[in-house]
This record gives structure tokens, sequence and C-alpha cells, in this order.
């Protein structure tokens, strides 16, 4: 995001300062393409932060809407990208009232099935979707803490053998030494 506001901002910036300053007395030429590149850079932080929050905020948005729907539906669908990108972009499109809200479910359902087409056929690459690796990671995790709990239940020693008579407390344990 910063770098899609920030570039366009950094040219568009730079051309106007050396646009608006032919008839200013520069140092030397050093002196000028500093200048320029001060007022570009100034626009390139400026439009670039702009642009930057809220591709972080949609992405943020997209992301938490279709993990969601997936482990709630308990499986990823190209469906559960779509429902996210309606949803975000209907959210960001809602100040425009009821036909920016349209055009934003329009907008984010055809981003999101591309998105999520993408995101499914890369997993699928790796050997394992992501529904295989979620069953994979519950399964493991159950197991180690079902050996756990065994390791626990498997104590066969008496616990008044391995340790001292606390009830004495420490001068017991004083007079038996």
């Amino acid at each position: 995001g910063w770098l899609y506001g920030g570039l366009p901002a950094f040219r568009s910036a730079r051309t106007a300062f050396i646009e608006r300053s032919h008839g200013d007395l520069f140092q030397s030429r050093a002196d000028a393409l500093q200048s320029a590149h001060r007022a570009g850079l100034r626009s390139f932080i400026r439009y670039g932060w702009r642009w930057s929050w809220r591709v972080a905020v949609f992405t943020t948005i997209f992301n938490m809407v279709s993990t969601g729907l997936s482990v709630y539906r308990d499986k990823t669908t190209i469906s559960n990208f779509a429902t996210a990108g309606a949803f975000t972009g209907s959210l960001f499109r809602m100040h425009l009232g009821l036909q920016g809200l349209a055009g934003g479910i329009l907008l984010g359902t055809l981003f999101g099935i591309p998105a999520g087409g993408l995101l499914i056929a890369a997993h699928s690459l790796s050997g394992e979707t992501l529904q295989e690796k979620r069953n994979r990671e519950r399964r493991e995790l159950y197991e180690q803490k079902l050996a756990e709990w065994q390791s626990r239940l498997g104590v066969t020693e008496d616990i008044g053998q391995t340790e001292p008579n606390t009830q004495g407390g420490p001068e017991m344990e004083r007079a038996r030494e």
C-alpha cells in the first residue's frame, strides 16, 4: 500500500516541483536535485501512509472474516473468500450510500474469488490442503495431551515412600538427622 500510494505521489510531486521552480535560484545543480527529491519524499511519505493503513485494515478485516468462516464451517472454500471480500468491500464503501454498498459488495466479491482461489491453489501445491493441515494439527495436539495425561496416570510409586513425613515440619527433620 505504501508503494502503491507513494511512488506515483513521489513522481508527480517531483515533476511539479521542477515545473514550479524554473525561476528559483539554487546554489548548485546538486542543491536543486536535493530540493526536488525532498519534495518527492514528503509526498511519498504522506500519500504512502494514506494508502498503507487502508490496505492494512482492509487485509486484516478480509483475513479475519475468511478465517472465521473457515473455522466456523470447518472447511475452506472459495465462497468463504467471496463472502469476506463482499463484507470488507461493503464496509469500506458503506459511506457512499446504497449504491456504494452494492458496488463494494460486487467489487469485494470479484476480488475475493481470485484471492481465495490463489490461496487454495498455493496450499494444494504444498502437498496438503488447509483442511488436512488443520485436522493434522488438531490430531497431533490431542495425541500430545493424551500422552501427557497417561504419563501422569502412570505414576505407580507410593507418594508416602518417596517423600518424608511432612506432618512434623522442619523440627522433625532436624531431629532425625
